[in-house]
């Protein structure tokens, strides 16, 4: 099975990520139909990438044979034992779209709104880009422990001859930064709160028990594939998380972790970012689009 080639695409300078509900009076079937019909899912147009995906309850009931059994979207907020809270905010599809300038992305995207026009309304839209190649918005290196474009298949897509073969699983979070509160942190310690050094990403041997570092060790929980980026105004910003995950469950223990719920203390950077949005979505193989 075929993946969506936008998940590996790495290097593209701008990015949009449209979350959709179906209307009223509208079938979830139609929508992944009129999703599946459109052409850059499988191909690339225009210099866009596009990767489609759908709220797994809807792409079970729409295609029960193409998609593990135990997908299940993000219904429920995560609450930790001092009441941080990570909100569920589930849709119904996401299109997230990604190429090597804004103009494109934003002609791309209006088509795509307008092909889905009464079948389904936008119910967030979030515009990303790259900042300084490789870093977030805190200065630090994001996706050190992202695997190489080799050894990302393997980690991100549902495996041959398995239920959803060719596909994946996308955690999509939207992180808002206390960005005076970080800055006024001393680079020692961010250092600590992150778990790695600043200028070259190298991890603290004797870093905290509550560092990001720990409370998302890959190690620990499995690894994912990371498509990361900023976003937001110069005023109010953050990171768009964009995980992706042949299994389900190393997503979902791990914001467990970072919550405080996995017997661990809770993540010390979600003191300075905290979650606004969250959501699960199956991506489906071109191949299985191409069916409906």
């Amino acid at each position: 099975m075929t993946p969506q080639a936008g998940i590996l695409a790495l290097g593209t300078a701008s990015h949009a990520y449209l979350e959709f509900d179906v209307s009223p009076g509208r079938q979830g079937r139609d929508l992944v139909a009129v999703i599946s019909s459109m052409r850059e899912p499988r191909t690339t147009m225009g210099g866009v990438n596009l990767v489609a995906g759908f709220r797994p309850e809807l792409w079970k009931k729409v295609s029960p044979d193409e998609a593990p059994a135990d997908l299940e979207g993000f219904n429920h907020d995560i609450v930790g034992s001092d009441g941080f809270v990570m909100p569920a905010t589930q849709h119904d599809a996401v299109l997230w779209l990604s190429g090597i300038a804004y103009d494109v992305v934003f002609e791309a995207s209006r088509g795509a709104i307008a092909a889905l026009a009464g079948l389904a309304s936008v119910a967030d839209e979030t515009s990303s880009w790259p900042y300084h190649r490789d870093r977030d918005l805190t200065g630090f290196i994001d996706g050190t422990e992202n695997p190489t474009l080799i050894d990302a298949p393997g980690v991100a897509l549902i495996p041959e001859g398995s239920p959803g073969a060719g596909g994946s699983l996308l955690l999509l979070q939207k992180w808002v930064h206390d960005a005076a509160a970080w800055e006024a942190l001393p680079v020692p310690k961010q250092e600590l709160i992150i778990g790695r050094r600043k200028l070259d990403s190298e991890e603290l041997e004797d870093k905290p028990a509550d560092a990001h570092a720990a409370a998302t060790d890959q190690d620990r929980f499995g690894k994912i594939f990371r498509r990361n980026m900023p976003f937001g105004t110069v005023t109010s910003h953050g990171t768009m998380f964009v995980g992706f995950s042949a299994d389900q469950r190393r997503l979902s223990r791990m914001l467990e972790s970072m919550a405080g719920l996995a017997g661990g203390p809770r993540d010390a950077l979600t003191r300075y970012t905290r979650p606004v949005s969250g959501a699960y979505y199956f991506v489906p193989s071109t191949d299985a689009l191409q069916l409906r």
